[in-house]
């Protein structure tokens, strides 16, 4: 069926077993690309797909063996999983990608947008950063998304599932200065989901965006030590209402549960994953905040 957003090819559903894997209806038989899924957050979300039931593709940019470490976690843990190579800054890279998925799996029923290239590519202040530092975070986040969503589309049976992996709360504000380019390419890209589920809904396939907290073993561990002491420090003492900064299986749960059949009617959402932390009002001190909740708790 050709609907004029992308070709469907329909396959019959693959059972999926191993020891210590849970049958469910969110991933089971599905076949799912993560992008940035040799580590971290995109780590995280693989190895989730995988435990319920999804054959998994790995994708990497450099690190190829922290990719087949990730596959090879995969299949120890009874899946299924291939590992692909792509830089997604290069829209022809991604379309090489899917088609080698495509080769592999037949169609891609999950597509988790969650690659982001290295800190130092893009990490600089709106008066210090050079249009080409400024490309990369486009080219890799509202550009890229765009690029894979057609690419997606065109092999995603109807009823499949898009995710975009954002940071909300940097596309909104303008602290973190050298966040800029990332910020305003997450804004977009954003932006761009919503508009991608509008279009592909007819086809009862979601688009929806996950947006954790600060996460540990993601870019967090990139900064120096000092700057991670006090960003867990902050968010232990208060301002992550919740204690803590969020794992990347609390991400992956999320996505999970956006997977979900019983999920079929929600999309072009952002769906927050911050123990609180945007609950909380930016100008009063969370000692203020939180006082007397221990009496309730």
């Amino acid at each position: 069926m050709n609907d004029g957003v992308g070709v469907v090819r329909m396959t019959a559903p693959i059972r999926v077993g191993g020891v210590g894997r849970r049958s469910t209806m969110r991933s089971n038989g599905r076949h799912a690309l993560v992008t940035g899924s040799s580590r971290g957050i995109g780590r995280g979300i693989a190895l989730k797909l995988s435990d319920e039931g999804a054959r998994v593709a790995v994708h990497y940019l450099r690190d190829e063996r922290a990719a087949a470490e990730t596959a090879a976690e995969i299949r120890a843990r009874g899946g299924e999983a291939m590992v692909v190579q792509a830089d997604v800054t290069r829209p022809a890279e991604i379309s090489r990608m899917f088609r080698e998925v495509e080769a592999k799996f037949g169609v891609v029923d999950v597509f988790v947008s969650n690659a982001r290239p290295e800190l130092d590519t893009f990490f600089q202040s709106a008066f210090d950063i050079t249009l080409d530092q400024w490309d990369v975070a486009f080219d890799s986040q509202a550009k890229a998304f765009l690029v894979g969503v057609r690419e997606a589309s065109a092999v995603m049976p109807d009823g499949g599932r898009i995710i975009a992996v954002t940071y909300a709360t940097g596309s909104r504000t303008g602290g973190l200065q050298p966040w800029v380019a990332m910020g305003a390419a997450k804004a977009a890209m954003e932006a761009t989901m919503r508009y991608v589920a509008v279009a592909l809904a007819p086809r009862r396939i979601t688009v929806n965006a996950v947006s954790p907290s600060w996460t540990e073993d993601s870019v967090l561990t990139t900064l120096p030590d000092e700057v991670q002491v006090l960003l867990r420090d902050w968010h232990q003492a208060g301002w992550t209402p919740m204690g803590r900064l969020a794992s990347p299986s609390d991400v992956a749960d999320a996505v999970s549960l956006l997977c979900a059949e019983e999920a079929g009617f929600i999309t072009g959402q952002t769906l927050v994953v911050d123990g609180g932390a945007s609950l909380m009002n930016a100008e009063v001190p969370p000692e203020i905040q939180l006082a007397g909740r221990t009496a309730h708790a």
